[in-house]
């Protein structure tokens, strides 16, 4: 049996195969040992995936295909790998980034440049089975363009430096219940400020028609496009995207794609069913 793992930052998906049955597809929270230590890696696996997998003998589980983000190194893999050999002491493990996750979903064995715009932000070219070029993320701190982080950390500066119509800032700061000292100590002093910033995007989906608002996207996926797709100087190849940001505003990357010569493909909010489908049909 084959177990397949897509991880973001914020969720993880995980699907054990038979062939090309699916036995079972499970929830958890996001795994990213960049910003999680080995101990809550470990946590989350033994409180919230082994026992949903209790039925299944973990013997019997002989590949494991983990693509996660904050996968990007080779010590971070290894650190993965480390924790499921724990658990699965007759796979072999083979762990990757959730961006060529994400490419084998939605390109299958066609050259194409794959994004993932959840609540993180990336890119990379893909020659028809590895990723051939990247333009690093950076994290949500140099980088992420266009991501839920993004999208947040734009919202709240506009709200506080007075960029939003006043009834749709005191809509904002009321729905959520934010003051400017609030705000600062969870970015600031609290961890995970990512997660923070990134719960405010379902307020721009609700208020994406308003000009200041549609700006935002605009902007913010102006910068994803200029900074992580125009450099691979590949024009001609069709823009493909996977995540939940990615999903809900296709419309505004589209007319940004539009603005600058580009073009899209296709739009899938999870990739765990492409990946599944490459392990399982393609290969």
């Amino acid at each position: 049996m084959i177990l397949i793992a897509d991880s973001g930052s914020t969720k993880t998906d995980w699907c054990v195969c038979n062939g090309t049955d699916k036995l079972c597809i499970i929830n958890t929270q996001g795994i990213n040992p960049y910003h999680q230590s080995i101990d809550d890696i470990k946590t989350i696996i033994c409180t919230e995936f082994i026992p949903q997998i209790a039925n299944i003998s973990k013997e019997s589980i002989t590949e494991i295909y983990y693509y996660g983000a904050g996968c990007a190194t080779e010590i971070k893999c290894n650190i993965i790998k480390d924790i499921l050999a724990e658990h699965f002491t007759n796979a072999r493990i083979n762990v990757a980034s959730d961006l060529l996750g994400a490419a084998r979903a939605l390109c299958k064995n066609s050259e194409g440049i794959a994004c993932v715009i959840g609540t993180g932000s990336n890119s990379c070219l893909y020659d028809g089975k590895n990723i051939a070029d990247n333009i690093p993320s950076l994290g949500y701190i140099l980088g992420d363009e266009g991501s839920s982080v993004a999208l947040g950390r734009r919202l709240l500066s506009d709200c506080f430096k007075r960029q939003l119509p006043a009834n749709v800032a005191n809509e904002f700061m009321a729905e959520y219940d934010l003051t400017m000292e609030s705000v600062l100590e969870n970015i600031y002093k609290k961890p995970l400020a990512n997660r923070y910033m990134a719960q405010f995007t379902p307020f721009i989906a609700k208020h994406r028609e308003i000009p200041q608002v549609h700006n935002i996207l605009i902007s913010c996926f102006t910068d994803f496009f200029k900074r992580n797709v125009i450099a691979y100087h590949k024009p001609w190849l069709p823009v493909h995207f996977v995540g939940s940001v990615a999903t809900v505003f296709s419309e505004e990357l589209i007319e940004t794609a539009n603005s600058l010569g580009m073009k899209t493909g296709q739009f899938i909010q999870n990739p765990i069913d492409g990946i599944v489908s490459y392990h399982t049909t393609i290969i």
